[in-house]
């Protein structure tokens, strides 16, 4: 019998199985995309506010289907915004996307590795009060994801305050009405929802808001001190009798306020910070914007600082 050389053999035995590889790789992909894309998501709930159906917006960040096909899940971060984004919910709903992590991740499209719960405040009849930010609104003005590139970002207030520093109030004001506080089980429903259904991780389950938002973070961690493994309140100061749970469970907080800030003074912080304190807590942070006004959530959730922060912490 006569045998066949050796090496042009073993030459076509690779050559045929690399195509036959090549043919089945093409005609059976097995490996998903590395990296989906973010999406954004409007999740209904029945509000106990006023038992209506009332949306949120839910972040799903980029990689978001792979870690799922995974089974891990991911961090939660939830974003209460100020008195000017009020809504019902439904039609007003994007003007929540004006300011902090939701602007910065879809409208300025940043990998920001969060999953993002963010609600609307109900109006509360502030609209009926003569607050022009509220009354005379645009919606033009909301800011639109692109398709191709991000919008320029807003400049930041214009102030003619002069950088004085501040000492303690003598006495407190009384915190704002009709803010988060009335919407709490809504709040949980949301968290409820995202833990359950959505991946998100109950161990980093994370905080902020800005100014009525900001109210609204030192109100909800009060509340629920095992809900959070961190909070971010910024300009928004905390009462004194909201501290002894906080101070309990040693959540981990960065406060942020504004020097020049007229609308939420950086004099009324110091009572809840140094109530913390004598309670025990020592996890801690309180930075003051001496330079800036009451934008300072600006440069806050502009910056990459507050989110490698907030990450650190699990419970």
């Amino acid at each position: 019998m006569k045998q066949i050389p050796l090496l042009p053999f073993l030459v076509f035995t690779f050559f045929i199985t690399a195509i036959a590889i090549s043919c089945t790789s093409m005609k059976n992909p097995t490996s998903p995309p590395t990296n989906s894309s973010a999406q954004l998501l409007r999740i209904p709930i029945n509000s106990t506010v006023d038992q209506k159906e009332r949306d949120f917006y839910l972040y799903l960040p980029k990689g978001y289907e792979e870690a799922v096909n995974q089974g891990k899940k991911l961090p939660v971060l939830m974003f209460l915004h100020g008195d000017g984004e009020r809504g019902n919910g439904k039609d007003e709903l994007d003007w929540v996307m004006v300011h902090g992590p939701l602007y910065e991740a879809w409208i300025q499209k940043r990998d920001l590795p969060f999953i993002m719960i963010v609600p609307q405040l109900p109006m509360f009849g502030r609209d009926t009060i003569g607050l022009d930010y509220l009354t005379h609104r645009d919606k033009k003005s909301i800011p639109k994801r692109l398709e191709e590139g991000t919008p320029p970002r807003e400049a930041s207030f214009g102030t003619d305050e002069k950088m004085m520093g501040a000492v303690p109030a003598e006495t407190l004001e009384a915190l704002p009405p009709n803010g988060w506080e009335r919407c709490e089980e809504d709040l949980l429903t949301m968290i409820d929802i995202v833990l359950k259904d959505y991946n998100g991780d109950s161990k980093r389950l994370y905080l902020s808001g800005l100014s009525y938002g900001g109210f609204g973070t030192w109100y909800m961690a009060s509340k629920h001190p095992k809900l959070f493994a961190a909070i971010s309140p910024v300009v928004g100061w905390g009462h004194p009798d909201l501290m002894i749970s906080i101070a309990k469970e040693k959540i981990p907080i960065w406060a942020f306020a504004g020097g020049r800030d007229k609308a939420v003074e950086t004099q009324y912080f110091f009572e809840g910070m140094n109530e913390l304190e004598e309670l025990g807590h020592d996890n801690l942070r309180f930075t003051i914007h001496e330079d800036m006004g009451h934008d300072v959530w600006r440069r806050v959730f502009a910056g990459q600082d507050i989110y490698d922060w907030l990450l650190k912490w699990e419970k």
